[in-house]
């Protein structure tokens, strides 16, 4: 067992341990909070050529516009956890949301490029506020016996948010104007706003160390690095300069924020020396893949929906809600059924759903069998990553003490990133070379102008096609059928990868005591101070 030298406080007006309906409205308030900047993440994609028309902006600068948000808001996740437990959650949560909702403001009213780039930089800074805090106030206000379903609420709202803030974005545009999807972040933030002040408890952490500011440093260099290689490495290449620089930064970084915090110990912005639990471990690792996974899919889903089917992107976010809505459910359920049987078979489970929702979608796949032929596969995934996230998510917080519970969240939410960053790089990778090996046998014949843009990827094919004549339906069935090539690839390849994850969580995942290690939060309510007890 580590020690650790911080110690859970309630600060002045926290009122001791909240009844009943104060329970509610506490989940309620860090849901909405975290809706907030989950539909942020993902709704701003809908209202690509839009921007890139009104700022005349290239697609390069359009991405940015998007990525930005992302990036600054996982690189300072862990420090601003770990500044929360510090300074009081309440406080950092209240702040947090007000940098977010003026900064939406001002990304509302942006009249070029540059200025959306700072209002969205501003927006990451506000989320990473935000979204650790959320969670931190669960695990640190929920009685042991309420706070799985409380974490499962929460990680419904995570995982199937992104895609109903871009639903509800999608409808804004279309209906109205492109800069009334701002509407919906600021109209959640002012919601979470007041719901926090009158209800949330005030509780912070006193530690006998320094912040850690150099381990918050190397932190955000490598989260940085590391994100911004895959983003940008499929667009520029993977051996440009600029991916290189980036991966040698992070990699460095990494390596010198480990080191450090190793010398650090106790003292650490992130004890490493937590990932020997198993617990620790295996949350991260399940959390890291079925969240590249699901980013990966939906990578997938939107130009099937749109280029092989022509559907609009309103009606595309719309079919992707019953993966969404199976999976709040599921996440809502996943605690109870962890209480009972384990996290471990939970877990199992759940991966082995998500790995036959894969093996479904690539086995039924078809241009002429359209949405049905797909829909068992996303029930099937929506399921498993439902039960999966929530007993990973608690495996994590429950492997840090109490007065480290925003560092916990922020790792939490790290790995996410990560996980939805890698996924989109290397299943979109997938997709596209299986799509150009498979379309290069089927352009026999095709004039050489729309071959070459059908090359590039299922939407030029379909652009392309409309200009080449009596070639149009011909091109246009060889790429549709050879984006479901590409397709299959990218599915067979989530199945290996969710095997390889499911031999390791039956091998190294928390054993079914594993949530006991909360036992530690729930002591520290009372004041005592917070070990870490070990996953067995």
């Amino acid at each position: 067992m580590m020690t650790n030298q911080s110690v859970e406080v309630a600060e002045p007006g926290g009122r001791g341990v909240p009844d009943a309906r104060r329970l509610r409205a506490i989940l309620i308030a860090v849901s909405v909070a975290l809706m907030a900047v989950i539909a942020s993440v993902s709704g701003l994609n809908v209202a690509q050529t839009h921007m890139a028309v009104e700022f005349g902006a290239s697609q390069r600068t359009v991405l940015w516009i998007i990525n930005i948000y992302t990036l600054t808001l996982a690189a300072l996740l862990l420090p601003l956890g770990a500044v929360g437990d510090r300074l009081g959650r309440k406080s950092m949560l209240v702040a947090g949301l007000g940098v977010f909702g003026v900064a939406s403001v001002v990304a509302g009213l942006a009249r070029s490029a540059e200025v959306m780039l700072v209002a969205r930089a501003a927006a990451g800074v506000g989320a990473a506020m935000i979204m650790p805090i959320t969670l931190a106030v669960i695990t640190s206000t929920f009685p042991k016996e309420q706070r799985g379903k409380a974490i499962g609420v929460w990680t419904g709202v995570a995982g199937g948010g992104g895609i109903l803030g871009m639903f509800l974005s999608a409808l804004l545009v279309d209906v109205a104007d492109w800069r009334r999807l701002f509407l919906l972040p600021v109209v959640l933030v002012l919601v979470a706003l007041v719901m926090t002040v009158k209800s949330v408890p005030a509780s912070r952490a006193t530690s006998a160390h320094r912040f850690d500011t150099t381990g918050a440093l190397l932190s955000a260099v490598a989260v940085v690095g590391l994100i911004f290689v895959l983003q940008e490495g499929p667009e520029r290449g993977w051996t440009a300069p600029a991916t290189l620089t980036g991966l040698a930064a992070g990699l460095a970084a990494g390596i010198g924020f480990v080191a450090w915090e190793l010398r650090r110990r106790d003292a650490a912005l992130l004890d490493v020396r937590l990932f020997r639990e198993r617990a620790l471990a295996a949350g991260s690792v399940t959390l890291l893949v079925v969240f590249g996974v699901q980013a990966g899919i939906a990578v997938v889903l939107f130009p099937f929906f749109q280029a092989v089917l022509g559907w609009s992107g309103l009606l595309s976010t719309v079919a992707l809600m019953p993966m969404a809505v199976t999976m709040m459910i599921t996440s809502g359920v996943a605690p109870k059924l962890a209480a009972r049987v384990g996290a471990r078979p939970t877990m199992a489970a759940g991966i082995s759903l998500a790995a036959v929702g894969l093996a479904l979608m690539a086995l039924l796949v078809s241009v002429d069998g359209g949405y049905l032929s797909i829909l068992p596969g996303m029930l099937a995934m929506g399921t498993g990553m439902g039960l999966s996230m929530t007993p990973s998510t608690e495996a994590i917080t429950g492997s840090l003490p109490p007065g480290k519970q925003g560092v916990a969240s922020a790792l939490n939410d790290v790995t996410r990133e990560f996980g939805t960053a890698l996924g989109v790089a290397l299943l979109g990778a997938l997709l596209s070379t299986g799509y150009r090996h498979a379309i290069d046998g089927r352009l026999d014949g095709i004039p050489q102008g729309a071959a070459d843009t059908a090359r590039e990827g299922v939407a030029n094919a379909v652009e392309a096609a409309d200009g080449t004549g009596p070639h149009g339906p011909e091109l246009l069935r060889a790429a549709q059928q050879s984006f479901v090539d590409g397709w299959q690839q990218a599915m067979w390849a989530g199945v290996a990868v969710m095997g390889a994850l499911l031999l390791y969580v039956a091998l190294r995942g928390p054993g079914n005591q594993a949530t006991a290690t909360a036992t530690a939060t729930a002591a520290a309510v009372d004041g005592t101070e917070a070990t870490a007890a070990p996953a067995r």
